[in-house]
């Protein structure tokens, strides 16, 4: 399947009429992606049928609420909120946040691994932190696990984390 891409316009392969007209919701995007130093258009389009699997793993802390360790959907994981608690007792590593940003990132490895992926295919995170001046001792633990092109990120400050930890930090992934 290809589709041609020329100066400001774009072509896309013919589409089975069936496929249209059937009741299976679909997302359409249009806009431009950068390649090779230019602005290329680009369409995407995106069935959503209701196809997602939840990725579970002993290996990181179960979910103790209404909410899976992950779920794995149109070519994405998305990863839960992860605290630095020990997957054996559920209980936070330390109150020091370089020892809870340690144990979170490796929660979140565990579920990418479950997943089938790894930290590679990270694209997004977010980090919450209990105090914005713990943003440098993140970072430099933080960097160790993500390579280059590092995942899109946003921090904020929170005012309350579950147990009173001190980070939370979810991730979207591609597989």
């Amino acid at each position: 399947m290809a589709f041609a891409v020329a100066s400001r316009s774009f072509c896309m392969p013919a589409m089975a009429v069936n496929a249209v007209r059937s009741r299976t919701p679909m997302a359409i995007g249009v806009g431009r992606v950068a390649v090779a130093n230019s602005r290329v258009p680009f369409v995407c389009l995106a069935s959503s049928s209701g196809i997602k699997e939840e990725i579970s793993t002993d290996k990181a802390p179960a979910a103790v609420g209404p909410y899976s360790q992950g779920i794995k959907a149109n070519n994405f994981i998305y990863v839960s909120g992860s605290l630095g608690l020990i997957p054996e007792t559920g209980q936070l590593i330390s109150d020091s946040v370089e020892d809870q940003t340690e144990q979170a990132l490796k929660n979140i490895g565990e579920i990418l691994k479950a997943g089938g992926v790894s930290y590679s295919a990270a694209v997004k995170t977010t980090i919450m932190l209990a105090d914005l001046g713990d943003f440098q001792k993140v970072n430099a633990i933080y960097a160790k696990y993500f390579p280059d092109p590092a995942p899109a990120r946003s921090t904020f400050q929170a005012a309350g984390l579950p147990l009173n930890a001190k980070i939370e930090i979810d991730c979207i992934a591609v597989c």
